[in-house]
């Protein structure tokens, strides 16, 4: 009996299988408290019956059951520290909103009066301070507007003066891909729209599109190729003289710059786009403006009545949480977007070393070397920031990817550059920190 015992000990020595825990023990396990409370149970029990079972199939040890288990939870957005040097990167979010913007988004997280008239009772124009707010920032405009994206605006526009086959006028050299694959003809073409090409690709004059105009014109659609720039015999007709024509011009800005700014003197801004005769522009809240994702319409009130009361206004229209972080981005400070843009190579560099101080201290070794930032996000394709970095070897990319507080670089030459240029002055600690332990103790 003995012999049969011990034989039975041994076998579940060897095989790990003997040794899967019940599923309620490893609910119970403490470090599974605050992901059940933040994914909830059923979630949490899910990637525990499926983690007990690699371990019956001999794929996991039962003794990382629980780090497996925490693993395999989709969990929510983690911030991220971007050292990109890409100011407004789109697969971080592009804009990182301001305090007040944050501020004002957990303050309209509960019950608000976004559609409510609290001296009267009464039901009020939805989002009506945040509007108030985009109005005051672009005087010219008419009437303003916002839908929760800029492709969104586009099609709400094309939908309400040009479906049922009615054209939109554009030019071939303005036919950009808005990014992930989607193209601006098929974007258009989806709502029923006609789209009557003109020009070249490189050169377009004001006789191509006067030759296009006829009974069947629903607007000019004039695009800015925000994210490319092509050079050479090139020439493209200015909003003034597609004014003078006898149909609607919209202007699509992109970039979301509300007014001139001499850091960015190539890109358009919405003020100065509608004092050249526009009559709608449709410009991006969460790109140079700073703000939330959002789609924002502006120009004659009468075209911004017709757009508000489209029936497909209601499909886009923007949740509580968007109008507060856009009023907040419009009245409050200074967004990280416009602090990024202009932080002086100076008190980058100063930053940079500091930084290199601190990590030679733990025995990092990191070397400040001169660098570039951009703006990102589709805008100023050709401006360069001038900037510092710390260079670390390539292979701190994915573990730095992967820690408590993940932090985003980018790679040249073999060689990890992190631009604290879009790092907040409060993070560069954190970000020294993660830096130490991913080289372990040995540095």
């Amino acid at each position: 009996m003995r012999r049969v015992q011990e034989a039975t000990m041994s076998e579940a020595q060897v095989d790990p299988r003997r040794r899967v825990p019940r599923t309620d023990a490893v609910l119970a396990d403490p470090r599974l408290a605050a992901a059940t409370g933040s994914e909830g149970r059923a979630a949490v029990k899910a990637a525990v019956v499926g983690t007990l079972q690699r371990v019956r199939e001999g794929k996991l040890d039962p003794a990382e059951v629980v780090d497996a288990v925490l693993a395999a939870l989709p969990g929510g957005l983690r911030p991220v520290l971007n050292a990109t040097g890409v100011v407004l990167h789109t697969n971080l979010g592009r804009a990182a909103l301001s305090p007040a913007a944050r501020d004002a988004v957990a303050a309209a997280a509960g019950h608000t009066d976004v559609e409510l008239d609290l001296a009267t009772g009464r039901r009020a124009k939805r989002g009506r301070t945040a509007l108030a707010a985009l109005h005051r920032a672009v005087p010219a405009a008419g009437d303003v507007h916002v839908v929760n994206n800029g492709a969104a605006a586009l099609v709400l526009t094309a939908t309400a003066l040009a479906a049922e086959g009615r054209e939109i006028i554009v030019s071939r050299g303005e036919m950009v891909e808005i990014g992930d694959g989607f193209r601006l003809p098929d974007l258009l073409e989806s709502t029923g729209a006609r789209l009557r090409e003109v020009g070249t690709t490189n050169r377009t004059s004001p006789a191509d599109y006067e030759r296009a105009i006829g009974p069947a014109t629903g607007f000019i659609l004039k695009v800015h190729p925000s994210n490319f720039v092509v050079r050479g015999f090139t020439s493209s007709v200015p909003i003034t003289e597609l004014a003078a024509l006898p149909v609607p011009v919209v202007a699509d800005i992109g970039s979301g710059l509300l007014a001139p700014d001499p850091l960015l003197p190539d890109e358009p801004d919405a003020a100065t786009t509608l004092a050249e005769g526009a009559d709608l522009v449709i410009a991006s809240g969460d790109k140079l403006l700073g703000g939330p994702q959002a789609g924002l319409l502006l120009g004659a009130a009468p075209l911004i009545e017709r757009l508000r009361r489209h029936p497909l206004a209601r499909a886009l229209r923007v949740d509580k949480l968007t109008l507060a972080a856009l009023q907040a981005t419009l009245t409050g400070p200074a967004t990280p977007t416009w602090e990024a843009l202009r932080v002086s190579p100076e008190a980058l560099l100063a930053r940079t070393r500091h930084a290199q101080a601190l990590l030679a201290e733990a025995g990092v070794e990191a070397d400040v070397v001169a660098s570039e930032a951009v703006v990102g996000g589709g805008g100023a394709p050709e401006l360069t920031l001038p900037s510092w970095s710390l260079s670390l070897p390539f292979p701190y990319a994915s573990p730095l990817r992967a820690g408590a507080t993940p932090v985003v670089g980018r790679v040249e030459r073999d060689r990890l550059l992190l631009d604290l240029r879009c790092v907040p002055p409060s993070a560069d600690h954190t970000l020294v920190d993660m830096v130490v332990a991913v080289a372990g103790p040995a540095g």
